[in-house]
């Protein structure tokens, strides 16, 4: 895993935060992967998050292993998913969508729904510069679609 690195950015009221390169310290990310390490049932959405954020801060190796170790998944299902993952360019899911999908299955993914802070991975963790570049590159798409309808 990556070493803890954190960067200086701005949230959205312009204070100071800190996002780091060490996935574990997003508590969201943190509680997802203490379950699926324990072997605990994330659930389908547990696990699409866990991979998509995981790609960016985990081993391939390492995350295929922590997802083929879930109930009912295997080295295929493991490997299924995370190709899946990469050949959509899946970008980091906002709070909101994790919400949405926290309702669809048992598996808590934001342990502290409640909080309106928590559970942001782009406020905690510092991804690589691509993601940034992939998310502006779809709304500019998305901008410049509207314009031509």
């Amino acid at each position: 895993m990556a070493t803890h690195t954190p960067e200086s950015n701005r949230d959205t009221d312009g204070a100071a935060t800190q996002r780091s390169t060490d996935m574990r310290d997003s508590p969201m990310m943190r509680h997802l992967l203490e379950a699926a390490e324990a072997e605990t049932d994330i659930g389908e959405y547990g696990r699409l998050v866990l991979g998509i954020v995981g790609r960016h801060f985990l081993s391939h190796e390492e995350l295929a292993g922590l997802l083929a170790s879930q109930p009912d998944f295997d080295d295929a299902k493991a490997a299924a998913l995370l190709a899946q993952i990469a050949d959509h360019g899946y970008s980091p899911p906002k709070r909101e969508r994790i919400l949405q999908w926290q309702a669809q299955q048992e598996f808590a993914i934001c342990p502290d729904a409640d909080n309106p802070q928590a559970c942001n991975v782009y406020r905690e963790l510092e991804f690589p510069e691509e993601v940034y570049e992939h998310i502006e590159h779809f709304w500019e798409a998305k901008a410049e679609q509207q314009a031509n309808e």
